[in-house]
This record gives C-alpha cells, structure tokens and sequence, in this order.
C-alpha cells in the first residue's frame, strides 16, 4: 500500500504502510509522497508533518531490484526527499525500528527524528553496489559531519539507537513506550509557534548549513514578522500571561 495522509488541526501525518515488507519503498511511492507534500505545501493550517510507520521497521529504504525505476526525472528518490527536506512546515520523523538504505537519507531530509531505544541503521550502497546520489551525500556531511559520512557510507557499519544519538542522527531517544507520547509533545510544541518566523527560520537554518543562504531574502523574512499580526499577538499573549493565538499573518 502507499503512503497515507491524513491531516488534523495543524498536523500532517504521513504513514508508511507495508509492515510485511520492512515498510520498503517502491516506485508508486515516489510520487505519491511528492504528492503529499505539494498538498501540505498548500495548506495554510499545516505547521508539521510526521512521519511514522505501521510495524516493527521505520523504513527499509527503496526496493534494490528496482532502483533503476528510481531515477525517473520528476520521481526519482531524490527528489522525493530533496521534497521532504524542503518542505513548508517543519517534519519530525518517529523512528521506532529499523532504518536501512535510503531511508535513512529520508529521515535525514527530516527536522526532527525521535528515536526508540530499538531503532538501528545502517547504509548498505557500497555492500550493493550503488553509488548514492548528490543530495543524500550533501544531507549526510551537512546533518553528520564528513567523517560520521564517510563511517557510515564507506564501511557500512550498522549502529544501534545509542550511536545514532551520539552522531546526530536522533534528536532525540526515548524507551518504546514513551516514542509516540514524546513525537506528540513536540508536534505540540512546534504546532503552537508563530507559522512566519517557524517556516522561514526552518528554511533558511538548510540553506545556511549548505551555504546557500542569501542575506536579503532573510532581511525580508525578519521584516515581514516585524509587521505580522502575529508579532502583536505574541507580544500580547507575553504580557497577558496566555497562550497565543497565531494565524500566519
């Protein structure tokens, strides 16, 4: 089955949904999760977006015997997490198994990955064969460092929930039966902020680590806050000892 959507409040919930096949990807997902994404682009209401999973695995990357069907230009894997990584609203993946292949590129296109105590990874391309793609080799050095990369992409040493902590691949871990009690306290967290400074500073924060930020684009972003309602209510909210009320504007 593909990927599903489902969109509540101010959240997006993508869910991977072939337990019986380590959640594996193949090529009608490229494009549905593409899909998902333009659809949360357009929705002014979506603040974040999850990504979860049915079953034991997170994801066990993209189908080996077809990752020719992979590089179709407009669907290819890439693209589909250079869209995960661009997206408007900021992304938490909850990772609470297993995590292989490109799919840990996935996660890594992601804000946030909340890990269970359970979680491992590895990245088998050279094992396999395949050289990775540009994008994925840019996410590894910026989010892990060059020589966590080259540990990672040239051995194919496979590490256990505490490494993935300790290297930066998790933002956060936790026992089991705390994942999705944590992954729904910071979606709370993240869906309460003012929409402008969230999804502008979350933009430009990606574009700084790979050192394609343009100053004035960020000079206008501080001054569209600077003139938001939102900024008004904010500084209400503060002095009025409530939670605010922001619409983005």
């Amino acid at each position: 089955m593909t990927p599903d959507l489902k969109l509540q409040n101010h959240v997006a919930t993508i869910t991977f949904r072939r337990p019986q096949a380590a959640n594996k990807l193949a090529p009608e997902d490229l494009p549905e999760l593409i899909k998902h994404i333009n659809t949360v682009n357009q929705s002014n209401d979506i603040r974040v977006v999850v990504l979860r999973s049915e079953g034991k695995y997170f994801c066990s990357g993209y189908d080996i015997s077809e990752v020719k069907n992979s590089q179709a230009k407009g669907n290819s894997f890439g693209e589909m997490v250079d869209a995960i990584e661009q997206c408007r609203a900021v992304t938490v993946a909850a990772v609470q198994g297993g995590v292989y292949g490109g799919a840990t590129d996935l996660a890594l296109a992601c804000d946030f990955r909340v890990g269970s105590t359970a979680a491992e990874m590895f990245m088998p391309a050279a094992r396999l064969g395949l050289h990775f793609y540009q994008g994925g080799l840019e996410r590894y050095v910026t989010r892990l460092g060059l020589d966590t990369a080259k540990r990672l992409f040239l051995t194919c040493e496979r590490l256990d929930a505490r490494e993935m902590k300790v290297c930066g691949f998790l933002s956060h871990l936790v026992e089991p039966d705390a994942l999705q009690t944590t992954v729904q306290g910071l979606t709370d967290i993240l869906g309460a902020m003012a929409p402008l400074p969230l999804f502008g500073m979350k933009k430009h924060l990606n574009l700084i680590a790979r050192g394609l930020h343009n100053s004035e684009a960020i000079a206008q972003e501080v001054q569209r806050t600077v003139h938001s309602e939102d900024l008004q209510e904010g500084g209400a909210a503060w002095r009025e000892k409530r939670k605010p009320v922001f619409k983005g504007r």
